[in-house]
This record gives C-alpha cells, sequence and structure tokens, in this order.
C-alpha cells in the first residue's frame, strides 16, 4: 500500500490540517474509524458523511482521501474511479475482491484494524515521508530509557508479570512504570500507547 496517501503532496489546495473523509451510513463503525485515525494521525482532520451526496456537497477535492463504503463506492463509481488513488475501499471479508482500489477490511479486532491503519501510514510515509510534523509534543522524548522497555512489552500483548521476568525487575515496579507511562502521556489506552509507541519507532509494527 506504498502509493495510498502519496498524491496529497500536490494538493496545494489544503490549507492547514490534512483532510481525510469517511463516507458510510453505518454511523457507528464511522465513529470508531474516525477515533483510530485521529489517533494515528493527530495532523488530521476527518469528517465523515452518512451519503455521497453529503460529499459532493462539501468540495470533495479539499480531502486527499476517502475511506468508503462498499455499497456507496459501488453506486457511484465513477467519481471514485477517477479518485481511485486516494480511495481506500471499507470492506467485511478478505474474499471481497474490488479491482484496482486499496482496501481496509473492518469487521476486525480493534487492535487488528489498528494493526492495518499503521500499516497503512507507514508504508505510505516511511520515516515521516511528505507528512506534516507531528505536534512538538508528541515529538519529544518525554520516557525514560526503562520505560520504553516496559511500553514496548505492553504493546506487544505481555502482562504484568511476564514483563517482571523479562526485565528482571518487580512486579510493583512494573506497575508503577505502567502507570507513570500513562500519565506521562495523557492515553489510558492500550490502543493508544500501541499508536504513540509504533509512530515513534520504538516497537516494530510487526511485533504488536
Amino acid at each position: 500500500m506504498q502509493r495510498i496517501i502519496r498524491n496529497h503532496v500536490e494538493m496545494k489546495m489544503m490549507q492547514g490540517r490534512p483532510k481525510m473523509a469517511i463516507i458510510d451510513s453505518n454511523t457507528l463503525s464511522v465513529m470508531g474509524l474516525r477515533s483510530l485515525l485521529q489517533e494515528v494521525m493527530p495532523i488530521v482532520t476527518v469528517d465523515y458523511f452518512n451519503t455521497f451526496d453529503e460529499l459532493l456537497e462539501n468540495e470533495p477535492e479539499q480531502y486527499f482521501h476517502y475511506f468508503v463504503a462498499m455499497n456507496i463506492l459501488l453506486d457511484n463509481l465513477p467519481f471514485f474511479q477517477e479518485h481511485q488513488r486516494k480511495t481506500i475501499v471499507l470492506i467485511a471479508s478478505h474474499n471481497t475482491q474490488i479491482c484496482n482500489f486499496h482496501c481496509l477490511r473492518i469487521n476486525v479486532p480493534e487492535k487488528e484494524l489498528l494493526k492495518s491503519i499503521l500499516a497503512m501510514v507507514q508504508g505510505a510515509h516511511p520515516h515521516g515521508k511528505n507528512m506534516p510534523s507531528m505536534p512538538q509534543v508528541l515529538q519529544k522524548k518525554i520516557l525514560s530509557n526503562r520505560e520504553l522497555e516496559v511500553l514496548s512489552l505492553i504493546v506487544q500483548g505481555f502482562i504484568n508479570k511476564e514483563i517482571a521476568d523479562k526485565l528482571n525487575i518487580g512486579l510493583a515496579t512494573v506497575i508503577t512504570h505502567r502507570r507513570n507511562i500513562m500519565d506521562k502521556l495523557g492515553m489510558k489506552s492500550v490502543s493508544a500507547l500501541t499508536i504513540y509507541a509504533v509512530m515513534h519507532g520504538y516497537v516494530d509494527i510487526n511485533k504488536i
């Protein structure tokens, strides 16, 4: 998926925060995807539309990506074929084939969906190439080296006891590090910690 977001650099009309659009009538699905996208890319604004007509009424060319439900894509195929490189189809099954379109499977556990989105972003922007700068507060090294070790193991799915054994430290120390990590980063979920760790290169995406 290395070409997935490449052409957004050419869109000079975009000012300030780059924008993505989700077009899907399933409001709950939209809200979940929107939240994940904004966590993975804090510099991005994500708008959502329940219908294709709503998208057309809101200057569709301003968006450098469309995340579109299958039924909406098929009903408006000429538009999305014209914007093929910008379009990502939201699919429900690995067996679904949409020729020449990038696809994102959404009826999967949150961890798997998160990994797919992170892989998409990293593949399109290795080392942050062509992406706007992250907010300064997210660029700084906030955690100590030991906290980074604990963070890496947390997002790889290890429980506190396993982390203590791997690092040869006490269980209470692991719990303290875990609490300090979340307090320093202002994050309360493993998903948020995973995004932070992967986007900063503290853990390989293939290990989560």
